[in-house]
């Protein structure tokens, strides 16, 4: 088979060449701002949901679910407004792990004392 037979030359053209400058903002002080208030965010939905139980075990797991969430949020378009439903999505799942936890602790201390 040949290809030269089904070849056709198309004939192109071409414009003048556009040109066009691009100033982009500096991203250093808006983006230090933005981390700012996440972390501001971050500290005061963290201190809501932990409500003075500082010391408690469960203190750890949050501090965790927030730092997780904020570098979940900080890589999305808008992170002010992801973080706070990924904080209550990854708190509640660090809660319910706990509890679970704590459940099988149970569990195996009544198994051992019997």
């Amino acid at each position: 088979m040949n290809m030269n037979k089904k070849y056709r030359r198309v004939p192109t053209e071409f414009g003048p060449e556009t040109e066009f400058e691009v100033k982009p903002s500096p991203p250093g002080p808006f983006r230090a701002r933005q981390e700012a208030e996440l972390e501001r965010l971050k500290v005061q939905l963290l201190v809501e949901r932990l409500e003075g139980s500082w010391g408690s075990p469960l203190a750890s797991r949050l501090q965790r679910a927030a730092n997780e969430a904020a570098a979940l949020a900080w890589v999305t378009r808008y992170p002010l407004l992801v973080f706070p439903a990924l904080f209550e999505e990854m708190s509640e799942t660090a809660l319910l792990r706990a509890k679970r936890q704590e459940q099988v602790r149970q569990r195996s201390r009544v198994l051992l004392a019997a």
